[in-house]
């Protein structure tokens, strides 16, 4: 969305400039749980995430570790697409891995 800023040049009125404001941003997060395999969140982070080998095995390690861990950070549309994504595909393959987003 883009806001111009009015500006009058000899009783024509221009616009001057636009201010354009970035959507707000959202973090989307993996939940850790007993069933779900390290394997499976690994390829969830490649595959969904676009994430190389070395920092999905990252992101699998914090969640296993710390409970949560960052898959990536999206407009609100990208992020509730890519957790629709996960949840589909945890689902359909037996595990309840859960994925929510919060605001950056």
């Amino acid at each position: 969305m883009s806001v111009p800023d009015k500006k009058t040049e000899g009783g024509v009125l221009t616009d001057e400039k636009h201010k354009v404001l970035e959507p707000p941003l959202y973090k989307v997060l993996l939940h850790n749980d007993d069933y779900t395999t390290m394997d499976f969140v690994v390829t969830i982070l490649e595959t969904v995430f676009y994430k190389d080998p070395g920092e999905a095995t990252r992101i699998m390690l914090n969640v296993h570790q710390q409970g949560i861990g960052i898959a990536g950070i999206y407009t609100r549309e990208i992020a509730d697409t890519k957790i629709h994504i996960v949840h589909d595909l945890a689902s359909r393959n037996e595990f309840p891995l859960k994925c929510s987003m919060e605001q950056a």
